[in-house]
């Protein structure tokens, strides 16, 4: 009874195959991954004093590879970084450092001041700061 559909055993991918397949898919993996694959992971809290607080690690970023822009409450952030030239006289056993680009647009929580934004970038750390609009304070509405 089993000659009567000849089926090759080997080729239909194994379990490990497909678990591998189904675990490396870019949904499975860790949200600190993000910026590898040209995502710009963020972190967004509010400071003390009600601003917005936006952090984003930019490792071997210069201030002058980024661009921000503030636009009707979304803070867009774009960075690029230029692949070094390669040095003749060295011979590399190994070539890991990474170039190119990343970028990330969030919209942002409440009524923001965009005049007040404030950026700076220390230690591979781009922090942006926007204080609340002084309009975004709640009104007492009177029922009639």
């Amino acid at each position: 009874m089993s000659d009567l559909i000849p089926r090759d055993m080997f080729s239909f991918p194994s379990m490990r195959n497909l678990m591998r397949d189904f675990f490396t898919d870019p949904f499975f993996r860790e949200h600190g991954l993000a910026a590898d694959e040209g995502n710009l992971a963020l972190d967004v809290s509010e400071g003390k004093e009600g601003e917005v607080i936006v952090r984003a690690s930019m490792p071997g970023f210069k201030r002058e590879d980024i661009q921000l822009h503030l636009h009707n409450g979304v803070l867009s952030i774009k960075a690029e970084s230029k692949e070094e030239k390669e040095v003749k006289e060295e011979k590399f056993y190994r070539k890991e450092r990474r170039w190119g680009s990343v970028s990330r647009s969030v919209a942002l929580p409440g009524n923001l001041d965009e005049s007040s934004v404030k950026a700076e970038l220390k230690d591979g750390v781009l922090a942006v700061r926007i204080k609340p609009s002084p309009s975004a304070q709640p009104k007492r509405i009177e029922i009639k």
